[in-house]
């Protein structure tokens, strides 16, 4: 979608990346279209982490305080994620007993307050520790193609692949399963940051993990639904027992 471009709004209301003139919405810049109710929206093919409510992130615990953890989500800002916004009960200065520097957590943009502060919780339905597997980031402004229209781009690559998947807003993705299914999520994640503009974007990745051997288990019949196709593996079980020890992912990341 080029700026000034008309969108097919179909009655939605414009919103981030578009404009209203005339009782028509154009682009205002490059980039894809994308329908969130009751808005329509142009997603830039390109640009830094800009924390939304109710987005869902992966972060990196970068610090440890007596009450909460500083998280690096990817954006201008860290984001503390206090102690009362876990599923586990925390005496004050044991923070560290259930997180530490270099862990790896799903967590959601609980809020957002006009000095910039960015308030996360761990409180909710797959969100948690991300233990083991790694970490890929690709541009957040791709993340929408990632997922698909009602999730049918990553239902199709965790499918076909047998990967677990979880997917964060900020461009972070966690991803854990056998070696082959890593390299192969890995190269459909390569293609949709390549070429998430262009069309028919499922069917080429489908066809490039079917080339690469991608068989994973499928529903045992067309009408059995699948399983959630991302944030399907979380951990949120009791502190270690010795802080310090080995193991810990590495906050580095494997990015693009």
């Amino acid at each position: 979608m080029l700026p000034g471009e008309e969108l097919p709004a179909r009655g939605l209301r414009p919103g981030t990346g578009t404009y209203r003139t005339q009782g028509k919405v154009y682009a205002s810049i490059l980039g894809f279209v994308q329908e969130r109710p009751p808005f329509v929206q142009v997603v830039p093919l390109s640009g830094r982490y800009i924390p939304k409510p109710h987005d869902t992130i992966v972060g990196y615990v970068a610090d440890v305080q007596t009450t909460f953890w500083l998280l690096d989500i990817g954006a201008p800002r860290w984001a503390p994620l206090h102690m009362t916004g876990t599923p586990w009960k925390i005496d004050v200065g044991e923070c560290d007993r259930y997180l530490r520097v270099g862990d790896t957590v799903l967590v959601t943009v609980e809020s957002l307050d006009p000095t910039g502060r960015i308030g996360v919780s761990m409180l909710g339905e797959g969100l948690g520790r991300l233990d083991g597997g790694t970490i890929v980031t690709i541009s957040p402004a791709k993340i929408p193609r990632v997922i698909g229209r009602k999730g049918s781009m990553i239902e199709s690559i965790t499918r076909l692949t047998g990967a677990r998947v979880a997917v964060g807003q900020n461009g972070r993705i966690w991803i854990d399963g056998p070696p082959e299914a890593l390299v192969q999520v890995r190269q459909a994640l390569a293609m949709i940051e390549g070429s998430g503009h262009r069309p028919g974007l499922t069917e080429r990745v489908q066809d490039l993990l079917h080339a690469s051997g991608a068989r994973g288990p499928g529903p045992a019949s067309p009408d059995e639904p699948l399983p959630p196709p991302h944030l399907d593996r979380v951990d949120a079980s009791p502190p270690r027992e010795e802080p310090g020890a080995d193991g810990e992912p590495d906050p580095a990341a494997d990015d693009f």
